[in-house]
């Protein structure tokens, strides 16, 4: 028994020097040992190396990629509804794989990047596609906030920064990124404040916007590799933009009475007396063209370098019940889960989720509704049942009212 604790002793990582009893356990080579530890950091260290190289396994190539159907059909198994707005994505996504595995040397077409606006009322799933698409995408994929984007020198963040976080996911790796895809969220709240564009300075508007420009057309950037002002002397790494797919989502709040405008035009002389085409008042956003977007406060500029418009379609009563059981990920399957990791079979009654819906209709928040009244719903079930020894709860359609009830008056109290 000794002889075994001292030949344990007496043999040695040849990396770490740490012996056999104080690591889990060794591999044995022909002249020397390695420790789990040790293999653990050689192959980070090897991975590292390959993806500097641009040797990294996961090189793309054109017969694996999923095609644009293949795309739209893992967009509906979490997203409901919004068909047009998963193919433009679906479409885009496919040939910006298509532009990066061009053969360089067939220079007489070059194919150019198509970036996308998409244009929906909040809640109605902008950014739940984006998060959605970057499940399966094979580069380099961030969401940025276009709202604490400003002009250089002013309290926010710089333009920059938008590529900033692109390398942070690309691990630092400036040809991974040079090829990635950026979702600039909240892109409508960088609109110009003012119809003059020349008499105030808008630093969180259209001064954003002109940043903006160079970045969409692509051209080489100088990127903080740790973000802009809190690290001044960091050395700048050089980004081209050329091959990166910018896709932007917006809710454009008001923009329906811009299109309403344009619209209702009236005709004067000879083509007044043709017949007008009827108009689904309802659904405007339909009707999206991009004078709209700047009647609403972007540049023209802007407007040209994202060519490709599609909107998102307001959720119906059939739609936002569908969300609430249907996806994957749905707002039910969250919570039924929550309740099953206590032990606790957690049941709705089917006409709970017609209440839901609803308040939901009620409140036009479009989906985030529907998750902020099922919470109000089970917040006392999820306060009180982890602490009492219940295995299953139904939730009817009185237990609902009278939590809804009960929250509505609380707020009235406090108010």
């Amino acid at each position: 028994m000794e002889e075994n604790k001292n030949s344990k002793a007496k043999r040695r990582c040849s990396f770490c020097g740490r012996t056999e009893s104080e690591v889990g356990f060794l591999i044995t080579g022909i002249n020397g040992c390695i420790c789990d530890s040790c293999a653990d950091q050689a192959y980070e260290i090897v991975q590292e190396a390959l993806r500097q190289r641009g040797n990294a396994s996961d090189d793309l190539n054109l017969k694996e990629l999923p095609k644009p159907k293949e795309i739209k059909d893992f967009l509906d198994q979490y997203v409901i509804g919004q068909d047009d707005a998963k193919r433009y994505l679906s479409v885009a996504v496919y040939n910006h794989y298509k532009r990066l595995l061009q053969p360089k040397d067939e220079a007489d077409v070059e194919i150019e990047k198509s970036n996308i606006i998409m244009v929906g009322s909040t809640g109605t799933g902008k950014t739940l596609l984006a998060r959605t698409i970057a499940k399966l995408l094979h580069v380099p994929f961030t969401i940025v906030d276009a709202t604490v984007l400003t002009e250089a020198g002013y309290v926010g963040e710089d333009i920059e920064s938008i590529l900033t976080r692109l390398l942070q996911v690309a691990d630092y790796n400036v040809a991974e990124a040079e090829r990635g895809i950026v979702f600039i969220d909240e892109i409508d709240k960088i609109a110009r404040k003012g119809d003059n564009p020349s008499i105030t300075r808008d630093v969180s508007g259209e001064g954003v916007q002109q940043g903006l420009l160079k970045l969409l057309e692509g051209s080489v950037v100088n990127v903080p590799p740790q973000g802009g002002r809190k690290h001044p002397d960091q050395k700048m790494i050089p980004v081209n933009t050329k091959n990166i797919l910018f896709i932007c989502g917006g809710a454009f709040d008001g923009i329906e009475r811009k299109i309403a405008q344009r619209l209702n035009t009236n005709v004067v002389g000879y083509n007044a007396a043709k017949e007008q085409v009827k108009i689904d008042r309802s659904n405007l956003m339909q009707y999206i063209a991009p004078q709209d977007l700047k009647a609403f406060g972007l540049i023209p500029e802007i407007i040209g370098r994202l060519p490709v418009l599609t909107y998102l379609n307001p959720l119906d009563r059939v739609a936002l019940r569908n969300i609430l059981t249907e996806p994957k990920n749905s707002i039910i399957r969250q919570y039924v889960k929550l309740f099953e990791m206590d032990g606790v079979k957690l049941e709705f009654q089917p006409e709970v989720f017609e209440y839901i819906v609803d308040k939901a209709m009620e409140y036009k928040l479009g989906a985030r509704g529907l998750r902020s009244i099922v919470e109000t719903i089970i917040m006392d079930a999820m306060f009180e049942i982890p602490s009492q020894k219940i295995d299953h709860f139904v939730v009817t359609l009185d237990y609902a009212k009278e939590q809804m009830g009960k929250a509505n008056l609380s707020r009235l109290q406090t108010a």
